[in-house]
């Protein structure tokens, strides 16, 4: 089978015949008909993420058919159209991860190919309203923006919800779920064509956080958040707990601006804020996830294809961040 490989940080991701994996018991094959990038795949490219071995096959995202079973009772697997749940070994504690837990794409091979195997009870049917492309951008963002928002955030209809990034794969499918379930949308991006394009979706407001003054129109426009998502971190994290209502929660996953800056505490346990961490979810925070997408019909954003073969062009891509919603690859 041909997959995308990283043969190491400092060498082009190479388009190349592999083996096709080769199954045990309990798990599946199945032919990728469309993967999404997230931004892990790049930090990898680069050699900026924990625990990188070589070679590897990237891709946490897939949705495709399975071929074939490593058992008998998964056989009636066979034929069916599914998404894949990135995120193995969660354990049995629904607060945190085990520390069996991974994600698919490192350490084992991902989705950037013609077939990946995976454990059976990884999968989960296809969303039928929604294309290959739309399905592969669902997993691991609809995963970790589900959590964030509801089990973590809390987030009911009519709170006032900040999401912070609209216009990345997580910050865009995080708003349409916020709106979906009624909570009145704010958002920050780095354009105003992407503050447009997520006015669109659902928000009531869009702020261009290159604004010197971003936070004080959000502050005027607002009144105060009960609840922020937010994936950067970075100096502009500061700003945040002056944004939120008493009682509100801010909810981080990611940290691509860089580290938490130095907060003013006695802000926060005086007005009663919550900053919470959360990372991908559940095997239950999934399935709700999906029942949700089902139920609302949600249409994740995709912001351009490409072919299989042209996944270097891809990471380029997000590596600029010019890209509003998913990136995705069909073989």
């Amino acid at each position: 089978m041909k997959a995308i490989v990283l043969e190491a940080a400092d060498k082009p991701l190479v388009f190349k015949e592999v083996e096709t994996p080769v199954l045990k018991p309990g798990e599946v094959l199945v032919k990728i008909k469309a993967a999404a990038l997230n931004r892990r795949d790049y930090w990898i490219t680069i050699g900026k993420y924990a625990n990188i071995k070589y070679p590897i096959i990237l891709g946490s995202d897939g949705a495709g058919i399975v071929t074939e079973a490593g058992s008998d009772e998964d056989k009636h697997w066979i034929g069916k159209e599914v998404i894949i749940n990135p995120g193995y070994g969660w354990g049995n504690d629904e607060n945190f991860q085990s520390n069996e837990f991974k994600i698919l794409g490192l350490p084992d091979n991902g989705t950037l190919a013609e077939y990946v195997k995976a454990p059976a009870e990884q999968l989960h049917p296809k969303p039928s309203h929604l294309s290959w492309e739309q399905a592969a951008a669902i997993p691991l963002a609809g995963l970790t923006t589900y959590r964030a928002l509801f089990v973590k955030g809390k987030a009911v209809k009519n709170d006032k919800v900040l999401i912070t990034g609209a216009g990345s794969g997580t910050g865009t499918l995080a708003l349409q779920l916020a709106v979906a379930a009624g909570c009145k949308v704010f958002a920050t991006s780095s354009s105003d064509e992407k503050i447009e394009r997520a006015k669109q979706l659902g928000a009531i407001v869009g702020v261009n956080y290159k604004s010197e003054d971003w936070a004080e129109q959000l502050h005027g426009l607002s009144g105060g958040f009960d609840l922020i998502i937010d994936s950067a971190l970075g100096d502009g994290f500061a700003k945040l707990p002056d944004l939120c209502a008493p009682g509100g929660r801010i909810v981080i996953f990611g940290g691509t601006a860089g580290n938490i800056p130095a907060l003013n505490g006695r802000k926060i346990f005086w007005r009663q804020l919550q900053i919470i961490g959360t990372m991908m979810g559940s095997p239950r925070d999934f399935s709700d996830m999906l029942d949700f997408i089902n139920t609302h019909q949600i249409m994740p954003a995709v912001d351009e294809v490409f072919a299989l073969a042209d996944a270097a062009k891809a990471v380029s891509k997000m590596e600029h961040s010019s890209q509003f919603g998913k990136i995705v690859l069909i073989a």
